[in-house]
């Protein structure tokens, strides 16, 4: 690992300050669990460290009917899943939370650090680049291994999968993240905040070097949503899955009056699936009105050559995930 300078700001603004207009200038601390790594890997190299778990203010999680869920950035995985607040609302963010990566890494990864992970493409993660290109201009995974590669929004030059799996909840309830830079607050959906590089250099998120991510924001609940997270795994232990679904249902009787599905693992961000929430409008949950959603969802889905089975997997995630809303269930 190279040598860097360590800071530890009690303060907000005091972290904002001692970034940089770069991002090999410093980056931001919290729980560590992807940024030491690809510091030993030498994929990232910053000049600078920023903790930021002394700061009181990033802290916490708190919820009103009026206002919804107020998520402080430093929140672990784990006080996610276990506040009781958050399984009561919104069961479905707490089961996804509390199915991401292991008991070891949930207490000490961070909602903020989640959601700004970077990509676990194993091009990327080997000094190739966000964008894998190789010195002629073209692409690695497109010539190379791509079973685990995006299905969804690969028109290229990013083939690279969204890491988080609690972010496509997160969207399906609506959040919004707030961000505080030099120039002060600002606030965006959350789904806006995930964006696909162009060109390499580009990060995958509305983050700039000088900006840290401060709280997420969930609107209350609407009466009688049903919501629901699934994913599809290798292994039920510790892995990352192949996709996921979050659904959100919001019911008038026994008809679907507007669906919100959100996938994860299949594009270079969250893919939010408004031809799944079409296919389910007007309609009553059964495993036919199901399929025909896990069909429109990856109807425009395209193989890289070596990840086919992302597609059926996907297909399969929505449906299970929308009978899973469908009978009131969380995950």
């Amino acid at each position: 690992m190279r040598a860097f300078q360590y800071a530890s700001p009690k303060q907000e603004q005091q972290a904002v300050a001692l970034l940089g207009k770069q991002w090999s200038d410093a980056e931001v601390l919290a729980g560590g669990s992807d940024l030491l790594s690809l510091m030993k890997d030498d994929i990232v190299h910053p000049k600078r460290l920023v903790n930021v778990k002394e700061i009181p203010e990033l802290r916490g999680i708190t919820f009103s009917s009026q206002r919804g869920l107020r998520i402080g950035a430093l929140a672990t995985l784990d006080e996610l899943s276990e506040n009781a607040n958050v399984r009561h609302h919104y069961p479905m963010l707490a089961a996804s939370a509390g199915d991401a990566a292991s008991p070891q890494i949930r207490n000490v990864a961070t909602i903020a650090g989640n959601i700004c992970q970077r990509p676990r493409c194993w091009y990327f993660r080997n000094g190739f680049g966000l964008l894998a290109l190789a010195p002629d201009g073209t692409s690695l995974v497109t010539k190379g291994d791509s079973r685990h590669h995006a299905i969804l929004g690969n028109d290229g030059p990013a083939y690279f999968v969204s890491p988080s799996s609690v972010a496509p909840g997160l969207i399906a309830y609506g959040a919004k993240v707030r961000v505080l830079g030099p120039q002060g607050a600002r606030e965006l959906p959350l789904e806006k905040f995930f964006v696909i590089p162009k060109q390499e250099g580009e990060r995958e998120h509305d983050l700039r070097p000088n900006e840290i991510v401060t709280e997420l924001i969930v609107p209350p609940p609407p009466a009688g949503l049903r919501a629901a997270h699934y994913e599809v795994r290798q292994k039920e232990a510790f892995d990352w899955p192949y996709a996921t679904a979050s659904v959100a249902l919001t019911m008038d009787g026994s008809s679907v009056r507007a669906a919100r599905v959100v996938m994860g693992h299949v594009a270079p961000i969250p893919w939010v699936s408004n031809e799944a929430g079409q296919a389910l409008s007007g309609k009553e949950i059964s495993e036919e009105s199901a399929d025909a959603a896990g069909a429109a969802a990856v109807a425009n889905a395209k193989s890289l050559g070596r990840n086919q089975h992302k597609i059926k997997l996907a297909r399969v995630a929505v449906k299970r995930a929308i009978l899973q809303a469908g009978r009131g269930g969380a995950a």
